[in-house]
């Protein structure tokens, strides 16, 4: 009998501890940006030692009620693993620093399940062989008190020039805009190449950059990556160099932030002609190998200003992003954004409202190339890309606690492909963002 009150007291603390112990999280939670708070403080300690962990999760959940050849359901989702040591702190290397990120990308594709024709995904957090890559393997050094930084190693270009924020779930108004009309070799985020930059800070509000990132369409291609997207390797097949070149500008306009980009690249690996083949006659009519172009272009314009609230806070912030490359090579070549995210409604400091409408134009050159193609065979014609895709989005995110956002959305493609002969597109998602 005694032996049995002695285990029923022994349940009774360590259920008491256990919910004690939840509880503590819960409170930690609903005031830290961490869903697992800070570790009873060994994430602020190792912070102090120069340690930092980054683990995230997201999904994105999409239905399409109109557009494409059936009405499906599909759910997709990515973690990201990730830590940077300040080589300064950890070992007295003043200046240095280290970032690793890990992703893993699971789940269907609603796009390609649907056969919804848009030129933009409707779930942009999809792609790339859905496997794990090495996202960031790099050193930092600041030099000249942070005047001058370079870097180098496994690094995604689209989160070094022309970043963007990745809160819509249409890929038209997420990430590094070049990254989507061009994406056969100007590679975002969770593909990495070997690469290098350097940022000179000109003034405190002003910076050039410039870099250079290896290309290899090993890099993009899904079966590969599945083996060896997680790997640090330097796989053969190099064809050249992919080299951007940035300018900014950070204001304070009326105590408010703002950022303004502008940019451009050059690839000198080039890239094959959408109408011509290699003996310079259209490929519509001879079925030859097409014309290897020697070097592909592009430049970009980014503005983004937050114009009411409080200083990187609550209030309302402004964004468009422009980017326009070559039509000879670049079935997409024009793609505009323009939006607005409203942080702090309904006196919620972590909800956000946002909204964006974009248009993405197909190449000339592809429409002439799809013309002459329906003129050669009526029979078996094929839409004409010759317009634009105009997408946009309105969504609602809810964060309960610090650390979870909820955010339904409302997509509608008009023209999806950039062709009218395509039904609009309506998709109702849901985009989940947990950080832990």
């Amino acid at each position: 009998m005694e032996k049995r009150l002695q285990g029923r007291r022994h349940w009774i603390a360590n259920g008491c501890l256990t919910l004690s112990t939840l509880m503590a999280h819960a409170a930690h939670a609903a005031d830290s940006p961490y869903l697992f708070g800070d570790w009873n403080g060994e994430r602020t300690h190792l912070a102090d030692q120069g340690i930092d962990f980054n683990v995230g999760y997201t999904s994105e959940a999409a239905h399409n009620f109109s557009g494409g050849s059936k009405q499906l359901t599909r759910y997709t989702d990515q973690w990201n693993l990730g830590a940077s040591f300040d080589l300064g702190k950890l070992w007295g290397w003043n200046g240095s620093s280290v970032q690793l990120m890990l992703t893993d990308r699971n789940g269907r594709n609603l796009t390609a399940d649907a056969d919804l024709p848009v030129y933009q995904q409707v779930q942009e957090v999809y792609g790339r062989g859905q496997t794990w890559h090495l996202t960031i393997f790099a050193f930092k050094q600041i030099f000249f008190g942070g005047k001058l930084a370079w870097s180098f190693g496994r690094l995604p270009v689209g989160s070094d020039f022309d970043s963007f924020s990745c809160d819509f779930q249409n890929l038209t108004f997420c990430g590094s805009q070049p990254g989507n009309i061009a994406g056969d070799y100007w590679i975002n985020w969770p593909t990495s190449q070997w690469a290098t930059w350097l940022k000179f800070d000109t003034t405190d509000r002003t910076y050039v950059k410039l870099g250079a990132y290896q290309l290899n369409p090993k890099y993009i291609d899904n079966d590969w990556a599945r083996d060896n997207g997680w790997k640090l390797n330097f796989p053969g097949g190099t064809t050249g160099a992919l080299i951007p070149l940035e300018f900014g500008w950070t204001p304070s306009i009326n105590g408010l932030p703002g950022s303004y980009k502008a940019g451009g690249w050059y690839n000198n690996a080039g890239g094959s002609d959408l109408f011509y083949d290699i003996n310079r006659q259209p490929l519509a009519l001879t079925g030859e190998a097409p014309l290897q172009d020697h070097s592909r272009y592009g430049g970009y314009l980014g503005f983004q200003q937050q114009i009411s609230g409080d200083a990187n806070g609550n209030g309302v912030t402004v964004f468009l992003n422009a980017t326009m490359t070559d039509t000879e090579t670049s079935p997409t070549d024009r793609q505009f954004a323009l939006g607005a995210e409203y942080k702090g409604p309904f006196n919620r400091a972590n909800d956000m409202i946002g909204f964006a409408m974009g248009a993405t134009h197909g190449s000339s050159r592809l429409a002439a190339y799809q013309r002459l193609y329906n003129q050669l065979g009526p029979a078996a014609a094929v839409p004409v890309q010759d317009g634009y895709e105009y997408a946009a989005e309105l969504f609602y995110s809810w964060s309960p606690i610090p650390s979870v956002s909820l955010r339904p959305n409302l997509q509608y493609v008009i023209h999806p492909g950039g062709t009218s002969h395509n039904d609009n597109v309506f998709v109702l998602g849901l985009k989940t963002v947990i950080a832990f």
